[in-house]
């Protein structure tokens, strides 16, 4: 081994060795849950998530049950302790913040997160009032990947009831790296090929021949997007094309900047559109301004060759 290389090795051992001073420390006071364990808010979660257990909002049917009383989705554990939109005051700067300044000395200065794994002890119940300590649990020694260079760092948050019993754990994990060297893309790269398979190739054949279809259950009549071998409806598999009109509206948007990827244009808009006929469908902007783009706003789908290939729908915005 070279002298150089050793060097730079030792050099990184002592930086990770730096690092390890910060593991263990509890990187603030507890954070108190703003409020109790309640059902409106267990509510508004089973809505979101699609979460039908009659043991979350069911009494009759919680009494029933082992727990003999309503309990809340353990997944919301987090969520009883998350900050709002105002961001806590902390005085002073943590063990975090320290922990960070050294990292961003050594040029990691780009974070994504990774993970995150939670652990019960209990089921909570409506009254309970959580508090939330966390802890730097681990830092890995420098690893690289596709992203870049970097150190994983794990936190944990440990959540307490109001008899100061812990009732579950979470185990939150990130890189913090140096981003690696952006790749020259190939001007004249071609867009990149969809996965196509027995159940969706006919999509896309509809598309070269400059028809927008939508899949159609025989039996119950159900449209569904995107292309499937089953209806999820009535688990009917007999189905049939239909046309779509080829209007609907901007449900959501994103712009990407990063990663970019050969054959596609940057800053890169993706829209998500309510077809008017009540499916949903992924695709970019064409024609239009990325200033005019709004959610709720009326779009056409226009269909365009992006090569002798390959043809896709497009949403071109009103004015």
């Amino acid at each position: 081994m070279s002298t150089v290389a050793s060097q730079t090795d030792q050099d990184k051992q002592a930086f990770w060795q730096q690092l390890q001073s910060f593991v263990g420390k509890e990187i603030g006071p507890p954070q108190p849950a703003p409020d109790e364990v309640n059902i409106p808010m267990i509510r508004h979660w089973c809505e979101a998530i699609g979460d039908n257990n009659p043991i979350y909002l069911d009494a009759a049917a919680a009494e029933a049950s082992i727990h003999q009383q309503i309990v809340a989705p353990p997944t919301m554990l987090q969520a009883w302790v998350m900050a709002g939109i105002k961001p806590r005051v902390v005085s002073g700067t943590s063990p975090y913040e320290e922990m960070n300044q050294l990292l961003f000395s050594h040029n990691f200065t780009s974070v994504v997160a990774t993970n995150c794994e939670q652990t019960y002890d209990r089921y909570l119940h409506p009254g309970d009032k959580l508090s939330m300590t966390t802890t730097i649990d681990s830092i890995s020694p420098e690893k690289t990947t596709a992203l870049g260079t970097g150190h994983f760092i794990t936190t944990r948050q440990d959540y307490f009831d109001q008899n100061n019993q812990r009732v579950g754990s979470m185990l939150f994990r990130i890189i913090r790296f140096r981003p690696a060297a952006r790749k020259e893309i190939a001007p004249n790269a071609v867009r990149p090929r969809p996965a196509t398979t027995h159940d969706n190739s006919w999509w896309f054949d509809g598309l070269q021949n400059a028809k927008l279809f939508i899949q159609r259950c025989t039996k119950c009549q159900a449209l569904r997007f995107p292309p499937g071998p089953v209806c999820p409806t009535c688990v009917s598999m007999d189905w049939e094309p239909v046309e779509a009109v080829g209007t609907g509206t901007i449900h959501s948007f994103v712009i990407t900047h990063y990663p970019q990827v050969p054959g596609l244009e940057y800053p890169l808009p993706v829209l998500l559109i309510d077809l008017d006929e009540g499916v949903r469908m992924v695709m970019n902007p064409i024609d239009t301004d990325i200033a005019d783009l709004a959610i709720g706003k009326k779009v056409d789908i226009v269909l365009r060759a992006t090569d002798d290939e390959l043809t896709l729908p497009f949403a071109k915005v009103h004015k």
